[in-house]
């Protein structure tokens, strides 16, 4: 909640209503919350004066004839907003890959797509209803586990020391793509680290020239406008020696230009992978 309370204006506000006893469902952690912090930032984007983000969780029974589900219990998680809404062509085409109502460098289209991936690979289902000035509401039906199936808390398995990062790190996050930055910026702070954030790669070198923080690894997108991650990379190099970059990226193999020497975070990447890629930077793997 601290999280989506800091991307949103000073007009806008989450509040969370959920029912007593909800049982736990089927789903990955991370990809969920990405998906809610998704569903919040375009909530946020189409409420221009401001408002109530309303969160809701509760039981939604499926019988043998809910569309697209199948027969049992689940939990509704719903975001709505009071915002502009949507016609019903808009609203047919909002689940299309690419598509979006927000002006150019505003959005990448892909938000409601990748929540819609989500639910249906945890066995769900995404609906969503929305008016013309009447605001929108994104509901995801994500099946209940049976809690004899959740594994068990009480005996953790300990890490193996090469997977382990050195203590709470100081990392700057490059990404010209907002959403990817902030669900960066939430896995790595879930894990202890304080993250400085940069959306270019002139941004970056501001930061690090500033010294105003003592960055202990660089984890940068590589496709971005003006200066591409590898050619941060290279500024780096001279001018900081020894200071670790990781490019994320979704090439198997850069396009020409690109530095494929430098470690490699491949996109879309996980909180394991991404620990586990810092870990090994640091104790000096590639």
């Amino acid at each position: 909640m601290d999280f989506l309370q800091r991307s949103l204006s000073a007009a806008a506000s989450v509040e969370t209503r959920f029912a007593e006893n909800l049982p736990p469902v089927t789903s990955d952690p991370v990809q969920l919350e990405t998906a809610i912090l998704n569903l919040v930032v375009n909530a946020r984007d189409a409420m221009a004066g401001g408002g109530a983000i309303v969160i809701t969780a509760e039981e939604y029974l499926a019988d043998e004839k809910t569309e697209r589900l199948k027969p049992g219990l689940y939990v509704r998680l719903a975001v709505t907003d009071s915002g502009e809404g949507m016609d019903e062509e808009t609203l047919i085409r909002a689940t299309t890959p690419f598509f979006t109502t927000k002006g150019v460098g505003k959005g990448t289209g892909l938000g409601l797509s990748m929540v819609q991936g989500l639910t249906e690979q945890s066995g769900g289902k995404l609906e969503i209803e929305s008016r013309k000035g009447k605001g929108t509401t994104v509901s995801l039906y994500l099946p209940a586990a049976d809690v004899n199936d959740c594994p068990q808390s009480s005996e953790k398995t300990m890490p193996s020391p090469a997977a382990t990062p050195r203590g709470r790190l100081t990392i700057l996050a490059v990404d010209d793509d907002a959403l990817v930055l902030m669900n960066t910026t939430l896995m790595l702070e879930d894990l202890g680290h304080t993250v400085i954030e940069a959306y270019s790669g002139a941004d970056a070198l501001k930061e690090l020239r500033s010294g105003a923080h003592d960055i202990d690894i660089v984890i940068t997108d590589h496709s971005m406008p003006r200066m591409t991650g590898s050619e941060l990379a290279a500024v780096i190099r001279e001018e900081r020696p020894g200071l670790p970059v990781v490019l994320a990226t979704g090439y198997a193999e850069l396009p020409t230009g690109g530095d494929n020497r430098l470690p490699r975070l491949p996109k879309p990447f996980s909180q394991n992978q991404l620990e586990e890629t810092i870990a090994t930077v640091l104790a000096g793997g590639r």
